[in-house]
């Protein structure tokens, strides 16, 4: 553990830089950033967001972020600092009310996408080709339609991920069916796959996907509620998300968070409000290793993860 000094801040936005530095956003506009392996944090937080809940964030190093805050209509913005978080330009302000903002990727340090719930009928995507200075709203002619009820899910950054130059994937709950929805174009025409993970009701669905290259990924999630079962709860593909099979040993519970462990082909974690569980498979089969409540896990080129949740929580990995 790692004291943030931020008890009453729920943090879902987490950026793994390295084992020195990470950045955190939460509600309350809060966001924290460590630059000494979490022995200390300094809250960077942007002026007059107090009112704003930060869901996620992107860094490229100590001085460069990117914060997406969530919600309906001009709730959902996004913020940009290049200097550590002594500065911040709000470089995006939704201004359609029917548009609600979950997640943020990036492809490098210019190129990204950040995905809203479906606006009439079709899941709505931003790109930036400069950083996240300026963002524009993609066609939606290439986006399939969406399933009735169907949305992502604001939980811990991980409902839209990238793997390489182009390829990008989207994470989906509260339809009939679980689905995750892939685009080789940086976001330009999308192609659909069910899971296996249930879905039917606004509270179930995939919460968050990993790909360790643009073949292999895992998909978790279940019924966030407290106290659901969540059934088979994570799912696995090796041809890039056009299939996907069932763990055969799902987490016991609701998991919202995934991410592989750097340079490795068979080791993840998964984490959630009841604990961490860790595949050495390749997502076949999971293990509870740890029972604290964390809602969102990233790990960095040099083998270093972070994990971050409720109360304040923020921690380090030690192997």
């Amino acid at each position: 553990m790692r004291d943030t000094g931020a008890p009453r801040v729920r943090f879902r936005g987490l950026a793994a830089v390295d084992g020195r530095t990470a950045w955190l956003a939460g509600t309350g506009g809060t966001v924290l950033r460590t630059t000494d392996g979490g022995a200390s944090w300094r809250n960077v937080s942007p002026p007059g967001a107090a009112g704003l809940e930060f869901r996620d964030v992107s860094a490229s190093g100590a001085r460069r972020a990117v914060v997406l805050a969530v919600g309906e209509g001009e709730a959902s913005r996004v913020y940009r600092t290049d200097d550590g978080g002594t500065t911040w330009t709000e470089s995006f302000r939704n201004t359609d009310p029917a548009a609600f903002y979950d997640c943020l990727a990036f492809f490098d340090h210019r190129h990204g996408l950040a995905v809203s719930d479906p606006v009439d009928g079709r899941f709505r995507l931003l790109s930036t080709a400069d950083g996240g200075r300026s963002w524009r709203v993609l066609p939606a002619a290439g986006m399939p339609p969406a399933l009735d009820g169907e949305a992502a899910f604001a939980a811990s950054g991980g409902c839209l991920v990238t793997a390489g130059p182009r390829d990008v994937w989207l994470a989906t709950g509260g339809g009939a069916r679980a689905r995750v929805l892939h685009s080789a174009d940086r976001g330009l025409t999308w192609t659909a796959a069910d899971t296996p993970v249930p879905a039917g009701d606004p509270a179930r669905g995939v919460f968050a996907l990993a790909f360790r290259d643009r073949a292999h990924g895992l998909a978790v999630g279940g019924d966030y509620r407290a106290g659901r079962p969540s059934p088979q709860a994570a799912a696995v593909t090796a041809d890039g998300g056009r299939t996907w099979r069932p763990a055969a040993a799902s987490p016991p519970a609701y998991r919202s968070g995934a991410a592989w462990l750097p340079h490795s082909r068979t080791t993840a974690l998964a984490v959630g409000p009841t604990g961490t569980d860790l595949t050495t498979d390749g997502g076949r089969t999971w293990r509870t290793v740890d029972t604290g409540s964390y809602d969102t896990v990233a790990c960095a080129p040099d083998l270093s993860c972070w994990a971050a949740g409720e109360q304040g929580r923020a921690a380090s990995l030690e192997r």
